[in-house]
């Protein structure tokens, strides 16, 4: 039997990962809206002509938005399929995964405000 080489194994963990990304966006809406925003953040700093330092944090706080949405989906759908009926305890885990959505959320939209209120006024 016959190895596969560590660059073989990488390419086939990064069609993974692609085919991942690819169904997390078809198939749930909080990512679908959490995207578009992507794109409209993302003409708003060309039109703005932000800093290389803003876009870091711009991609940063959308990286970070979108990965920790992708984790709480990812609990959320295993948390489903452990426990199909309704239990608080599995419960109290989807409100943790989703608050910390939120938290994300919450500082993204603050390095936002950072970034355009004062290319506003």
């Amino acid at each position: 039997m016959s190895k596969e080489s560590f660059l073989v194994n990488r390419l086939k963990s990064v069609g993974f990962a692609m085919r991942g990304a690819l169904l997390l966006i078809r198939t749930e809406a909080s990512i679908k809206i959490q995207v578009f925003i992507t794109i409209i953040m993302t003409a708003v700093g060309c039109y703005f002509e932000i800093s290389n330092t803003e876009w870091i944090l711009q991609i940063l706080a959308i990286a970070m938005v979108l990965g920790i949405e992708g984790l709480n989906t990812a609990i959320e759908k295993l948390s489903d399929y452990v426990q199909p009926e309704f239990d608080p305890k599995i419960g109290f885990i989807k409100d943790i995964s989703a608050g910390a959505v939120m938290l994300v959320s919450i500082a993204a939209s603050i390095i936002g405000c950072i970034i355009y209120i004062p290319k506003l006024f």
